[in-house]
Order: C-alpha cells, then sequence, then structure tokens
C-alpha cells in the first residue's frame, strides 16, 4: 500500500501551484487529488488586507451554507423557562439551565453553544472553559439570542461563524468530499460573499489577497478572486 507521504506528492502533483484556479476548477482537482479513506473535509481559507490588532479591523461573521458543512452538529441550549421547550422542538441536542453546573463539573459534549440573555450573567463565569474552545455564546454570531428557534435551526442547517486570526487570515469549512462539485462551489461562493460583505471599512488596499482550498489531507488548490477583490 502506498503511504500516505506518496499519495500526497501524487495529489500535489496534479495541481499547479503557479496559477490560480476558477472555483468549479478548484472544486474539481479537490475532489480528484483526495486520497483519504474517510469522507474529508473541505477546507476554505483566505489571506485578508486587514490588520486584526485594530478592533475597526477585525472580520467576523457567520453564513449559513446553502447545502450545509455535511457534518453533525451536537447543539446545547442554556435557558429556562418556556425557551426550554422551543430548543427542544427545534432540534437542539441538549437543553437547560443545569448544564452550567454540567460544564463546571467537566461536561462538553457539544460543537456549539446557544443561550438566551438572561442566563449569560452565570453563563459568563465560565469564559476561561468555553472562550479557547470558541464554544462562548456571542450576540454577533447569533448564539445569545431569545429566538432560539431561529438559531438552532441555522446552526443545523449549515451555519458557520469565521473570525480573522491573527495573521490575517479567515477558515471555515464548506463541506465534504461527498459532495457534489457543484454543491461546494454554491458553499464555497456563499462564504466568499460573506466575508466580502464583511469587509471592514477601516480596511485599505486589496482586501482578498489570496484564497486556497483543501481536503483534510489534499493539497491546497489557490483561487482566482477576480470579482471578488
Amino acid at each position: 500500500m502506498p503511504s500516505n507521504g506518496k499519495r500526497f506528492r501524487t495529489a500535489t502533483a496534479q495541481v499547479d501551484q503557479t496559477r490560480e484556479y476558477s472555483l468549479g476548477e478548484a472544486v474539481g482537482l479537490v475532489k480528484a487529488t483526495a486520497f483519504a479513506k474517510f469522507d474529508e473535509t473541505v477546507d476554505a481559507a483566505i489571506r485578508l488586507g486587514v490588520d486584526p490588532r485594530h478592533a475597526d479591523q477585525v472580520v467576523r461573521g457567520t453564513v449559513v451554507l446553502p447545502h450545509g458543512t455535511g457534518k453533525s452538529v451536537r447543539v446545547l441550549v442554556v435557558t429556562q423557562g418556556d425557551r426550554t421547550k422551543e430548543a427542544e422542538a427545534a432540534g437542539a441536542d441538549f437543553v437547560g439551565i443545569e448544564y452550567i453546573q454540567k460544564i463546571k463539573d467537566g461536561w462538553l459534549d457539544c460543537d456549539v453553544i446557544v443561550a438566551t440573555p438572561d442566563v449569560m450573567g452565570q453563563l459568563g463565569t465560565l469564559g476561561r472553559v468555553l472562550g479557547p474552545r470558541g464554544l462562548m455564546p456571542n450576540p454577533k454570531a447569533g448564539t445569545v439570542t431569545m429566538d432560539v428557534t431561529r438559531a438552532v435551526r441555522e446552526i443545523k442547517a449549515g451555519k458557520v461563524e469565521f473570525r480573522v486570526d491573527k495573521t490575517g487570515n479567515v477558515h471555515a469549512p464548506i463541506g465534504k468530499v461527498s459532495f457534489t462539485a457543484e454543491q461546494l462551489q454554491a458553499n464555497l461562493a456563499a462564504f466568499l460573499d460573506t466575508v466580502v460583505k464583511a469587509r471592514p471599512s477601516a480596511a485599505k488596499g486589496t482586501y482578498l489577497r489570496s484564497a486556497t482550498i483543501s481536503s483534510t489531507m489534499g493539497p491546497g488548490v489557490r483561487l482566482e478572486l477576480t470579482g471578488y477583490r
């Protein structure tokens, strides 16, 4: 059996690193060069012309991918009263105020946490636990809200949160290798459109510097960004 190193070299040889590919070509190449035995995630990475050290150049937002991420997302809704029934009806995996104590005791078996504003005072004390894991609910991401039905349904449908890192890059999963090329291209276009709309007014010069997509194990494929810059 060929090693992963050999498989990667073979896959990389199919990608011309000196050129940028249209969205359709790039998606096709990522699917063609995926070699792992599992259904790899396809990720998009965009380098932005911003300086995230300045608060007015921080880029963050959410996008509901038209075809979802292909991943089953476990949602916890921390709330009380009538909102608990709403959250359960919307499809939340875990619901209740009691999860604050469970988290304090070490429970973290969820991917996203939604909270209503009335419980944030209690949940906020867990910032050191939830913050580094990207689990702390945030109004800008739509995860602190009274409309728990909408929040849960959007997350289950494929809502992805993104935030520029300290090196000026944003990342997001845009699906699985098993998706059709059309599904991946639609998800990628939705992500690019949303990042463009999130451009801070303080950003100067070229906003989208470069972008690549890749599968979990496969090589990166550079995108041609005419029309987005």
